[in-house]
């Protein structure tokens, strides 16, 4: 049987040495390295998270600084933020938590 001339070329080129030892190594990268093509995309999925999350928590401390800038500009405001936030209180006085009843 008579192979067609374009053939015998390509066929020349996938049975060389550097063909198969660039396939192999091309195999083993994408595949069975450590840093293989599926661990890349986990990376850069983790790295888009991260970046998202970096974003979250630099517009939460404009927010913070803001808020922090208001309590200390006002003692008033202070107090109210203590007592509501940490449920402090002046000597003498009683603090009365209430909790709302989960329904079971």
């Amino acid at each position: 049987m008579q192979l067609p001339s374009f053939v015998s070329p390509v066929l020349r080129v996938v049975r060389s040495f550097y063909f198969l030892t660039g396939m192999g190594f091309l195999v083993w990268m994408l595949v069975f390295d450590a840093n293989d093509l599926g661990k890349q995309f986990d990376i850069y999925q983790k790295w888009k998270e991260l970046r998202n999350e970096k974003q979250y928590y630099l517009d939460n401390i404009e927010v913070v600084k803001r808020e922090r800038a208001e309590l200390m500009s006002s003692p008033a405001l202070l107090e109210k933020f203590a007592r509501e936030k940490y449920l402090m209180k002046r000597p003498g006085e009683d603090v009365f938590v209430l909790v709302p009843a989960t329904a079971e």
